[in-house]
């Protein structure tokens, strides 16, 4: 901004967004904030699209390990491209998503995918497993362009239809992570890996054309600098009990979801059932009937509140469990599934909803803090769920997922009776 344009002053966030501060110019002008009408119906799906197509990229390359290896050769070093990937998202969470309480969001979501497409390409080309590796860092920093939306999103939308949106935008996310494995398993085992990061590069360009296209321009954001913004992180963490409360239970609710799908292919490979790898790709399509349902519930938090929905949501991730362990058999695991993966999204729907409403003026901040507790808690899910296969089998790993379900209930309950 030039320097004789006023800026919102943003020192450490208050639970109170501050209403003295005078509005920045990108908000004043035309075609500003104050101008821009609200958030449509086409905008929502064009944004949730383009959530979807940032986040598959961090998970294409699980599927693809045994092709990448017999390329590449280094099965030590190939092992290590997933973790490389986790690694720059829980980066770029940290590092980019605060920029974009910083500046300009319409061109950071737009630069970020170009950078995307272009981490893609020295994938793609890497001729070792070490550059793949590289490579992997910077697309998974780059991929966390799909958290730049989502705060975004719950901007633009009047606080009667939030949930609704974050919702809509939400699910095409989390289409993004189940089908990706599906896409890349397919796409590696007839035509390569390569072709797979290849195919990736002009959906990140295509995304980045449409949301130069599509989302609004000259959004105000605050004059703060980028230090300052990443302290005033952990300040928020500090500072807010419902940002602490919202974080704990979706970190346990997906780190539940991280051990069906961590061991899926395994449980899908024993005798009994005897369905092989393949059919774990097709319950990521199963998954998607309960993320596409789970917008409702972000209707329900609009109108009821989000409390009562993220205790249903730890609910129906405890049955889901209840299922996988009394009824296992393909239709209780497909039954399962879509009860698990509606549980989850309904939940952090209603916690995004609370999450985004506490500092307006430093929703980014927020949902880097939001969404590192979470993944930190799906890392410690799809450990836990490894060790609880290796002792216990498939009853055991019931055991772990329907506890960190119950904890999720039990955090959630204690957090609102001692409110009361």
């Amino acid at each position: 901004m030039r320097a004789s344009e006023p800026a919102l002053k943003a020192d450490v966030p208050t639970s109170q967004p501050p209403s003295s501060e005078p509005a920045s110019s990108e908000s004043a002008a035309p075609g500003g904030a104050a101008d821009q009408p609200a958030l449509g119906q086409g905008l929502t799906l064009a944004m949730a699209a383009a959530a979807g197509i940032a986040v598959a990229n961090i998970y294409y390359n699980q599927p693809m390990l045994g092709i990448m290896e017999r390329d590449l050769g280094s099965p030590d070093w190939t092992g290590m491209i997933p973790t490389a990937t986790q690694l720059g998202y829980a980066a770029g969470l940290f590092l980019l998503v605060p920029l974009g309480d910083l500046m300009d969001r319409h061109r950071l979501i737009v630069a970020q995918f170009i950078l995307l497409a272009v981490a893609l390409v020295a994938t793609a080309l890497a001729p070792s497993a070490i550059l793949v590796i590289v490579a992997s860092l910077a697309l998974g920093a780059f991929a966390t362009v799909a958290q730049q939306i989502v705060p975004f999103a719950a901007a633009l939308a009047r606080p009667q239809q939030r949930g609704k949106a974050i919702g809509t935008v939400m699910a095409g996310l989390l289409c993004g992570i189940l089908l990706s494995r599906t896409v890349s398993g397919f796409v590696a085992g007839h035509s390569g890996w390569r072709e797979m990061y290849w195919l990736s590069v002009p959906l990140a360009l295509g995304a980045a054309a449409l949301m130069a296209w599509l989302l609004p321009r000259r959004h105000p954001y605050l004059s703060i600098g980028y230090g300052t913004a990443l302290k005033s992180v952990l300040h928020l963490w500090r500072d807010q009990p419902a940002l602490r409360r919202a974080t704990a239970v979706q970190a346990c609710l997906f780190a539940s979801f991280s051990v069906f799908w961590t061991v899926l292919a395994l449980h899908l490979q024993e005798p009994r059932l005897n369905l092989g790898a393949a059919a774990a790709g097709l319950f990521g399509l199963v998954g998607v009937v309960g993320v596409l349902a789970a917008p409702i519930a972000g209707r329900i938090a609009d109108r009821s509140g989000p409390a009562p929905v993220i205790a249903a949501g730890a609910v129906l991730a405890l049955l889901s469990w209840a299922l996988f362990g009394f009824w296992d058999v393909v239709p209780g695991l497909v039954l399962g599934v879509v009860i698990l993966d509606f549980g989850l999204q309904s939940s952090l729907i209603s916690n995004q909803h609370i999450v985004y409403a506490l500092v307006p003026e430093a929703r980014s901040r927020l949902n880097t803090v939001f969404m590192t507790g979470m993944f930190v808690g799906g890392a410690i899910g799809s450990a836990g769920a490894s060790v609880a296969w290796a002792h216990g089998g498939w009853f055991a790993v019931c055991l772990y997922g329907g506890g960190l379900a119950a904890l999720a209930l039990i955090l959630e309950l204690t957090a609102r009776w001692s409110s009361r």
